[in-house]
C-alpha cells in the first residue's frame, strides 16, 4: 500500500520565500495541501510566486518581513495569523552570506550575517513559538513543526565562509535549545543542514573556474538541486515526525563526512 505525506489543513509560514529554497519549501509544502504563507522582503516577488501556486491549485497569502527588524517580525507573524489562520508549521529559512577572509571581515559584515541568520531565526521562532505555546495550552494534542534551516556550513568550517559558519553553528545549537525548552507543548523543533545547493543566488558560480574546481572536490562531484531537499522538508513539517525533536538533519551528499 502506498503512503505519502499530507498536509491538507495545515497553515505553513516560510521565510525568505522570494527566492531560492524559500521558493522551493513553498511550492513543495503547497503541493502537499497546507496553505502557505510566503515572508520576505521582496513583495513584488512573493506576489508572482502566490499567482504560480495558485495556478496549480494551491493556497498562497503574502505577507511583508523584514527578520532583521523585530517590530516586523511581530507584525508579520500577527499579519500572517490574521490572513491565513493560526500557523502549524515554520519554515525559518532566512539567510545571506559573505565571501571574505575573516581578517577582512569589518562589524558590518559581521552585523549583517548574525542579524539575519542569527538573530532573525531566533525572534521569528520565539514570535510564531508563543502562539503555538497559548494554543497547546488549550489543545495539548494539537502538533507544530518549526524547522529551522542552517547549514553543512554550521558543522565544519568551510575557508571564506568564516562568519557564515559561525551563524550557522548559532542557529544548530539554538535549534537544539528550543526544542529542548519547547517540545512539551508538542513544538517540534528540527534543523536542516543543506549542503551546496544550486540555486538562482550562486547558479552562475558554478559555471565558472573556481565553481568547478569545488565541484570537483565534493564527494560525488555534483551540487544539489532545491527538489532534492523536498522529501525531508515534508517529513520534518508533517504529523509522521512526531518522534523527531531536537534532530539537526544533513541533506549535502556526503560533503559533512568527507
Amino acid at each position: 500500500m502506498g503512503r505519502s505525506l499530507n498536509l491538507e489543513g495545515k497553515v505553513a509560514m516560510v521565510t525568505g520565500a522570494s527566492s531560492g529554497l524559500g521558493m522551493q519549501f513553498a511550492k513543495v509544502l503547497a503541493q502537499a495541501g497546507a496553505k502557505v504563507v510566503l515572508a520576505s522582503r521582496r513583495v513584488e516577488r512573493l506576489k508572482e510566486l502566490r499567482a504560480e501556486i495558485e495556478s496549480q491549485g494551491g493556497a498562497a497569502h503574502v505577507v511583508p518581513l523584514d527578520v532583521t527588524d523585530y517590530d516586523s517580525i511581530r507584525a508579520g507573524v500577527a499579519h500572517a495569523e490574521t490572513e491565513a489562520g493560526a500557523i502549524d508549521i515554520l519554515i525559518n529559512n532566512s539567510g545571506v552570506s559573505t565571501q571574505q577572509r575573516l581578517v577582512d571581515v569589518t562589524p558590518q559584515d559581521y552585523d549583517y550575517v548574525l542579524n539575519t541568520n542569527t538573530r532573525g531565526t531566533f525572534f521569528v521562532a520565539q514570535e510564531v513559538a508563543k502562539r503555538m505555546i497559548r494554543r497547546a495550552k488549550g489543545d495539548p494534542q494539537r502538533q507544530h513543526r518549526i524547522i529551522n534551516v542552517a547549514s553543512v556550513a554550521g558543522q565544519r568550517a568551510i575557508s571564506l565562509l568564516g562568519v557564515y559558519c559561525v551563524s550557522k553553528a548559532a542557529v544548530i545549537h539554538m535549534t537544539r535549545a528550543m526544542a529542548l525548552e519547547w517540545g512539551r507543548y508538542n513544538i517540534n523543533v528540527n534543523a536542516l543542514c543543506p549542503g551546496y545547493i544550486d540555486t538562482e543566488i550562486n547558479h552562475e558560480h558554478w559555471q565558472t573556474d573556481a565553481g568547478r574546481k569545488l565541484i570537483q572536490m565534493l564527494p560525488r562531484q555534483r551540487v544539489g538541486e532545491p527538489s532534492d531537499l523536498d522529501g525531508l522538508i515534508l517529513l520534518l513539517a508533517s504529523d509522521d515526525s512526531r518522534f523527531i525533536n531536537g534532530s539537526i538533519m544533513t541533506i549535502d551528499d556526503g560533503l559533512a563526512i568527507g
